[in-house]
């Protein structure tokens, strides 16, 4: 029972870093990522609004898997378990989702960017989301700085670009723009690269993560398991 109850808590513990850990991580991407995830023209849920929900979760029943190992409480370890195996259930099909749906993921953004520079001008939000991902990665229109050229914002300055593709602070010759003062690159192939590069890795992470709730599900069943007859005094083998 003693090895039990201290492995339980451990693993509790290590849970609810986790916890901790993604709801950081969810409280910065809120902050720092949705104007850009805000570009997508996907309907997914928002991956910032998801890890705040589960790291709340988890560190709330990580609380509770630690004190209910601690006060050898049946009722809670049972309901532990079974919001492990939820985790781990949601982990895989995260994690399965984000290897599956990867390019579905980078044609959004394609998408989402082409429908921007058609909206630049008009809707503020989104121009200044726009402007921030060209700054940010160094890049200018979807495919090329030859995008906004067809676009109506440039049309209507003359065959313009914004002052985000410049590569100086200073700016740029905008109008005809001079393409060595631009960022070459456009912002799909920017966005496309890092989905495809990071995806693999946050789909293996997501899934180790989710296997590993196993461990807790075993604990947490074995202690329930043995709570009842050692409370009654009756000798169980060890």
């Amino acid at each position: 029972m003693t090895v039990l109850k201290l492995s339980l808590m451990a693993f509790s513990f290590v849970f609810w870093a986790a916890g901790l850990t993604m709801l950081i991580i969810g409280l910065w991407a809120k902050v720092s990522l949705g104007s850009y995830l805000a570009l997508s023209a996907n309907d997914y849920p928002s991956a910032p609004a998801i890890l705040l929900a589960t790291g709340a979760a988890v560190l709330i029943w990580g609380f509770l898997g630690c004190f209910g190992a601690a006060t050898e409480h049946r009722g809670l370890l049972r309901a532990y378990s079974a919001f492990l195996a939820a985790v781990l259930a949601a982990g895989l099909a995260a994690g399965l989702s984000a290897l599956l749906y990867r390019q579905n993921v980078a044609q959004g953004f394609q998408d989402g960017l082409r429908q921007a520079l058609l909206a630049y001008g008009e809707d503020e939000g989104t121009a200044d989301a726009l402007d921030a991902l060209q700054r940010t990665l160094s890049c200018c229109g979807v495919e090329s700085y030859r995008d906004w050229l067809a676009a109506p914002w440039g049309l209507e300055q003359n065959g313009s670009v914004p002052l985000s593709c410049c590569r100086a602070r200073r700016g740029c010759r905008r109008s005809p723009p001079d393409a060595g003062g631009l960022h070459r690159d456009g912002c799909f192939s920017k966005v496309s690269a890092f989905v495809s590069s990071n995806m693999f890795y946050v789909a293996t992470a997501a899934v180790g993560l989710a296997l590993l709730q196993l461990i807790g599900i075993v604990l947490a069943c074995l202690l329930a398991a043995r709570i009842p007859a050692d409370l009654l005094g009756i000798a169980t083998p060890r």
